[in-house]
């Protein structure tokens, strides 16, 4: 099958609540309501014909100006060698979406990163905790208006620009192989009278 035919499979069950197919430069995909998420994943991974069997990837991407948080999941059937994206637009001041983790447990993990990197709560989840950043870390690193505090409980996370680091192991390696000067020679002892 390929995407509009399992695009058109998913709106034939769920009508509007799975928006229209969004033809995009490498992957299309569409939008389904947060509320509905979690059984439009169960439908597509059980359905005769469908059969999106495997969670490939579940992230996120920012997006402030549009005040949202799009949640993206990147489905694929091993047995048919189809794929599908499914999108989650979520509130950018409150994200809020629930859990397919019942669906495939790799999404245990996924959404474990999603929530310590961009905040995003998934209801009914049943370990959502941080699993990148310590625990009481301030924050969710990978918002586009997330600001470095400058470190972490006194341990600096200030760095030299690594191209400094790398000239330098550049002239250690260029010493290292350049011609090294010979020795000198011994001096030899200065003649004396010859024995006799």
């Amino acid at each position: 099958m390929n995407t509009q035919e399992l695009h058109e499979r998913l709106r034939a069950r769920f009508g509007e609540d799975v928006g229209p197919l969004l033809e995009e430069k490498v992957d299309s995909s569409c939008v389904v309501l947060p509320s509905r998420i979690a059984e439009v994943c169960r439908f597509a991974k059980k359905e005769v014909g469908i059969e999106l069997d495997h969670l490939e990837d579940l992230t996120a991407v920012d997006w402030p100006k549009r005040a949202v948080i799009e949640v993206v999941y990147h489905l694929f059937s091993y047995r048919h060698r189809h794929a599908l994206v499914l999108k989650v637009l979520s509130d950018r001041a409150a994200p809020r979406v629930p859990t397919v983790e019942g669906v495939w447990k790799a999404a245990n993990w996924f959404e474990r990163e999603v929530f310590d990197l961009f905040g995003v709560e998934f209801v009914g989840h049943p370990d959502l905790r941080r699993i990148l950043m310590p625990d009481d870390w301030v924050g969710h690193p990978l918002r586009k208006d997330y600001e470095e505090a400058g470190g972490y409980h006194g341990i600096s996370n200030v760095r030299e620009n690594p191209l400094v680091e790398l000239r330098r192991l550049d002239e250690r390696a260029r010493a290292a192989l350049s011609p090294k000067a010979s020795p000198p020679k011994p001096a030899t002892p200065p003649a004396g009278p010859e024995p006799a």
